[in-house]
């Protein structure tokens, strides 16, 4: 099995040589494989990919939105973190209040026609900045739904009660590091219609060996160009912050993904990034006065040596 950085690379070039075409909800049409298991030591550095850069303060503003158990992109705009706007868009230009200029089909329309785009650019600017400064606004089209940070942190059981997944954990983490039960789950088939997009990153679990904490998820789906590396740093830093709580050294970072998948228009720039040599992972520096993972900010994340390749854009289907 391959380890670290290679362990990605040598997934994307799996997917191009063994992947089924298939289409898929966006219509842009993707090259797949079900079933693939990486593996990364986080004793060896934080795994952000250095063949492309990779936002790391995206990446751990989006998970510190989901400790706080939010499910509004006003936080995220807040920390000027764009990633889930388009969903948020999505529901507003769609929406009967909406009476500004035709945005259907935004996503795509925005990457072929440049007039476009710039209509869309100014339409999107408006509605961040109303989500920034209108309150009533921001909490009809800046939610999302029910979405990670409401399955962490309160979970609705059949009986009424609210579930805090995230802080169960830790507990058993805590108290009893043995048990087979440290899992936390993303994935309630009763909110999946609610839900802007249905969690990729389904479910999580913990497992406590010789002083290390070592976490394993199975993603659903993953878009291996855009949103893969995300997660790989994301459950990472979370590993990471939950050892720090628990008193616990990291261990093994284990990602397993159901449909793996690239975007055909995606497939120019996966060969680019392979054609590039790995560089050795940085290290993430906590700042040893936060106590409780649901303490931290921003400014108590460091990342030390993160000397990756240029960035390669492209397209989000959404």
């Amino acid at each position: 099995m391959k380890h670290g950085e290679n362990a990605y690379l040598g997934l994307l070039q799996h997917v191009l040589e063994n992947g089924t075409k298939k289409m898929d909800r966006t219509g842009t049409g993707t090259v797949s494989v079900f079933g693939y298991q990486m593996r990364f030591n986080l004793s060896e550095g934080i795994p952000l990919l250095t063949t492309k850069r990779v936002p790391f303060r995206l990446i751990a503003s989006e998970l510190l939105w989901f400790i706080k158990g939010d499910t509004n992109i006003r936080y995220l705009l807040k920390n000027n973190n764009n990633i889930w706007n388009e969903w948020a868009f999505k529901n507003w230009v769609e929406s009967n209040e909406y009476d500004g200029p035709d945005m259907t089909d935004f996503g795509n329309r925005s990457q072929k026609d440049p007039d476009f785009n710039e209509l869309y650019q100014a339409e999107m600017d408006k509605f961040k900045d109303r989500i920034l400064e209108d309150d009533e606004f921001a909490s009809k089209y800046g939610e999302l739904g029910p979405v990670y940070g409401k399955q962490w942190r309160a979970w609705e059981s059949s009986r009424g009660e609210t579930i805090d997944q995230l802080k169960n954990v830790i507990n058993q983490i805590k108290n009893n590091p043995d048990s087979r039960r440290h899992l936390v789950v993303g994935y309630n088939p009763g909110d999946v219609e609610f839900m802007a997009l249905p969690p990729c990153h389904s479910l999580f679990q913990f497992y406590v060996a010789e002083g290390k904490l070592s976490c394993q998820l199975y993603q659903r789906s993953g878009d291996l160009f855009l949103g893969i590396p995300f997660n790989i740093a994301s459950y990472a830093l979370l590993t990471h912050l939950i050892a720090f709580e628990c008193a616990l050294e990291v261990g093994d970072f284990i990602h397993t993904i159901g449909d793996a998948h690239i975007y055909t228009n995606h497939i120019e720039q996966v060969n680019l990034q392979l054609s590039r040599e790995p560089r050795p992972f940085p290290t993430l520096k906590l700042n040893p006065a936060v106590e409780s993972v649901f303490d931290f900010e921003m400014d108590d994340l460091e990342i030390v040596g993160y000397e990756p390749h240029p960035s390669i854009k492209a397209p989000v289907a959404v």
